[in-house]
């Protein structure tokens, strides 16, 4: 007996009315992409290893699928290192490549590789799967789309300004109105560390701080201190955890606090900026908030910081993120390039809209009108009228064999079918076709001469 199939833990099939509901938020994500001047590019599903490894912290690189390399990937482990069973020594030598783990740092790469191709600053945007070996649980999956949009070569904060009003036109548009766009800056944390005394310790204090809606923080101080940051520290950091008044008001806080370290000052005028502008402007729907304990978890950003929460009631992680990162082509080889960018969860927009019930209704038609097959002579007359259908843009089909009536009108129900056209003996003999309404019920007559008197109808 054959084995039953599955798919990896992690992973999807998606049934045509998933992928209509996909793509309804993709193409609505890509017109506003393209509306603010963004430009396609791709790149490939896996990278060389070096590309990749580094370049998200130690929890990122743990996160990563390596590809084993072709052929026989143990002949270049010699017995010595077999035995001493070190997985990531093994690794370098069986894994020369990995799947992409973002489409930011393959970005960084493809600007390196072509920087004499392109007009800066570019802005560019980029729709594909990503892959991470996390553990999977709702809405977090191993494979998975990420959608964004980047502009490198600018280091004007009005990018920053528009990326904001991007996001808050998608989500506007999908009608999920209410989100909440997070704002911090990666030099107001390294501002905080600095003045709490533990600057060497930045890494260590942000991703922990980054947890603080998790673990609460009682959570987020215990973790502190397993990684060396003294009580003293934490307890000087605490009041920066719940500041409270409006977005300008909480910024002018942070610049009396941060007042000696001038690379917390920097970030705290960054933001100022940022929000001051956009109260100028008006944002549709979306609201700004300022979140001083937003980290974000990748080493990669160095200035403003970006997250996107789903509207109250709604039991969902970030639905978007993203930041400033200066220093990313440095890595590469290319100095003093500076790029803003942000990312768009493609699974979690989907089911924080299937909860809200956000799809529009006739998402799930795929098909307007079904022909019934009565015979050879009959479907011919049909198809004819099938093609002028699908000229006219409508979703048109023919039942493919002279099956029973009973079964192509159960085909038409189970495709949610709206429009049952029969051409019959009677109807060739009249040159006439005849519309059943499935939803509304009755049925109409029309001369097959003139049949857009039905299609003005649709």
């Amino acid at each position: 007996m054959a084995q039953k199939p599955s798919i990896p833990k992690g992973t999807r099939d998606f049934s045509p009315s998933e992928v209509n509901k996909r793509n309804y938020i993709f193409d609505l994500i890509k017109k506003h992409f393209q509306t603010f001047g963004f430009q396609p590019i791709e790149t490939p599903s896996f990278e060389n290893s070096e590309t990749l490894m580094g370049k998200y912290g130690d929890e990122g690189d743990r996160l990563i699928f390596k590809i084993l390399n072709s052929g026989d990937f143990l002949n270049k482990v010699g017995d010595d290192l077999y035995a001493g069973k070190d997985s990531s020594a093994i690794t370098s030598k069986i894994s020369e490549k990995a799947l992409r783990y973002d489409l930011t740092v393959p970005f960084a790469r493809y600007v390196v590789m072509h920087q004499n191709e392109i007009s800066f600053p570019f802005k560019r945007y980029q729709i594909q799967p990503v892959w991470r070996a996390d553990r999977p649980q709702k809405g977090r999956f191993r494979e998975f789309f990420q959608c964004d949009a980047d502009v490198v070569g600018s280091n004007s904060l009005l990018q920053e300004v528009e990326l904001v009003q991007l996001y808050d036109a998608v989500f506007t548009d999908l009608k999920l109105e209410g989100v909440t766009i997070k704002l911090n800056n990666r030099k107001i944390l390294a501002g905080i560390a600095e003045v709490i005394g533990e600057r060497d310790k930045l890494i260590d204090f942000t991703v922990a701080l980054d947890k603080l809606d998790k673990i609460g923080i009682e959570g987020v101080s215990k973790e502190m201190r397993e990684k060396g940051i003294s009580d003293t520290a934490i307890e000087k950091a605490a009041p920066l955890f719940s500041l409270t008044g409006t977005n300008l008001e909480q910024l002018a806080i942070l610049g009396n606090l941060l007042n000696e370290s001038e690379e917390g000052s920097k970030g705290v005028a960054e933001l100022t900026f940022i929000v001051e502008t956009l109260e100028e402007l008006g944002l549709q729907s979306a609201n700004l908030k300022i979140d001083v304990t937003l980290a974000r978890g990748l080493n990669y950003y160095t200035g403003a910081i970006f997250e996107v929460a789903a509207p109250e009631g709604v039991s969902m992680g970030s639905i978007g993120g993203g930041g400033r990162y200066d220093d990313l082509t440095g890595i590469f080889g290319l100095k003093e390039v500076s790029g803003v960018g942000i990312s768009f969860g493609l699974d979690r927009i989907y089911l924080v809209l299937e909860e809200l019930e956000l799809f529009p209704e006739a998402i799930d038609q795929s098909l307007q009108v079904l022909c019934v097959n009565f015979g050879e002579k009959e479907a011919l007359a049909s198809l004819k009228l099938v093609n002028l259908l699908r000229k006219a843009g409508i979703k048109s089909d023919l039942y493919p064999s002279s099956a029973k009536m009973q079964k192509q009108m159960k085909y038409a129900n189970n495709r949610e079918v709206p429009y049952v056209v029969l051409i019959g003996e009677q109807e060739l003999t009249n040159n006439s076709f005849v519309v059943k309404d499935m939803v509304q019920g009755g049925q109409e007559t029309y001369n097959l001469d003139r049949p857009e008197e039905f299609f003005n109808k649709l």
